[in-house]
Formats: structure tokens, C-alpha cells, sequence
């Protein structure tokens, strides 16, 4: 699918000494955190339906959060949440669908009743996937990882008409991309696993993600990226 293609300059990181935007002013605005995986499922999805400048992106200091983050936006207090229409809602699989679905772009959801249904499998299955990786970095990574990573492939397998999991790319690469990004850098960094090997449709689909604008300026610095892990999961 072609995606607009509009170069945008971050906005600067919000923290406890940071005065609150005008909330509840009806700008829409999508509170992201620039390294959370889940914050970035929401952001790709706003990037490919063209909506930069429909809703506002405010990124969040989660190491020194603004006290009224919590208090007048999201009493949660965490990333991602969306200002729309008066109300704050959150939650980053609920929130890529509510995007898609309450605001113009091209649709992330085919109207094939086969793959709405495997659509709804593999969005389910993302918790288990990322449970499964992310609760095994200090244990065997060939042994907890690689049937995650077998999983997709096979996935991958389903749809022949496009490289992605429902052929064309859906809400269903969305939410695998942020997490498939860091753990590929990160195993490989850590362990020296590849998760490509042996997996062709997985090597194919990591670089036709890559060639989307709208995902490509929500990634990751990969230095800054491991450091962070390395001191979550393996201090």
C-alpha cells in the first residue's frame, strides 16, 4: 500500500517540569513514549493512514513523568493514550483499531472474512509471543524464542497475495513490527541469534516493513535501545 510520505520533526520529550498542552481544547493528540513498543504500535498506525496532521503526537519522559499526565489525562499513567472527542481512551491493540477504524486512511483490515478471522488470532497470540520472549532473555533463547519465531513464519505462510501476514500490511504487521525490530537487534546483540535464519518469509517481511516511510520514523535507536533492556531484564 502507498503511505503518505511526510518527514516530521519529533516534538520534544514532555517531563515533570513540563507545563501540560491545552487538553480537552479538541486537538487530537496521541501520548507516546519515543521507545515504548506499544506506544509506537499506535504512532505507525497514525503514520500510514496520513494523519500527522490530524492528530498530535506528545511524547512523554516515562523516567520523570509529568505529574499531571496522571492526574488530568490518563490516571493509568502510562503510554499510549488518545485525546479524541473529549475523552481519553488507551491500550495499544484497542487503540491501532479505534484509529483505523474512527478516522479517514486507507483501512488496515481487509474486507476477506478468512482474514479478519486470522487477524483476530494473531492480534490475540501477540501477548503470548511477546510473554514468551520477554520472560526468557536470562533462560534459553533457541528454546523459548525460536517456536515464537516459528510461529510467525508459518503465519507468514497463510496469505500469498503480499510479503505480510494478511498478504496486504493490516493492524496485524502493526502490532508484531515495534517488537520483531527490537528482539532482532536485541537476540542477535545479546546472544548472537539471528532470527531470520532458516526463516525466508520472516528475512522478507522485516525488509518490506522496512520500506515503509510511516514505520521507518518511529523506529528505534538500537544502541540506545539495548542499553535500556540490558538494564530492564538483565541487571
Amino acid at each position: 500500500m502507498a503511505t503518505p510520505s511526510v518527514q516530521e520533526t519529533r516534538p520534544p520529550v514532555l517531563d515533570s517540569t513540563s507545563q501540560p498542552p491545552n487538553l480537552f481544547d479538541g486537538t487530537t493528540r496521541l501520548y507516546i513514549n519515543y521507545f515504548c513498543p506499544f506506544a509506537q504500535r499506535v504512532w505507525i498506525t497514525r503514520n500510514v493512514k496520513g494523519l500527522q496532521d490530524k492528530i498530535a503526537l506528545v511524547p512523554i519522559d516515562l523516567e520523570n513523568r509529568p505529574a499531571w499526565y496522571k492526574e488530568k489525562v490518563y490516571p493509568e499513567n502510562k503510554v499510549p493514550a488518545l485525546e479524541h472527542d473529549n475523552k481519553v481512551i488507551g491500550e495499544s491493540l484497542d487503540l491501532v483499531k479505534y484509529v483505523d477504524s474512527n478516522f479517514e486512511g486507507p483501512s488496515l483490515l481487509p474486507d476477506d472474512p478468512e482474514k479478519q478471522k486470522f487477524a483476530e488470532e494473531l492480534m490475540a497470540y501477540s501477548g503470548t509471543f511477546l510473554k514468551e520472549i520477554f520472560g526468557n532473555l536470562k533462560g534459553d533463547i533457541e528454546k523459548h524464542a525460536g517456536p515464537q519465531f516459528d510461529y510467525l513464519e508459518k503465519a507468514l505462510e497463510k496469505f500469498d497475495d503480499g510479503p505480510f501476514f494478511l498478504g496486504q500490511f493490516s493492524q496485524v504487521d502493526i502490532a508484531y513490527a515495534p517488537f520483531i525490530e527490537r528482539f532482532q537487534i536485541l537476540l542477535q546483540e545479546l546472544f548472537n541469534y539471528d532470527i531470520t535464519s532458516g526463516r525466508p518469509k520472516l528475512a522478507k517481511w522485516i525488509e518490506e516493513v522496512n520500506k515503509l516511510d510511516g514505520y521507518k520514523q518511529t523506529k528505534v535507536e538500537p544502541k540506545k535501545m539495548v542499553d535500556l533492556y540490558k538494564k530492564k531484564y538483565l541487571a
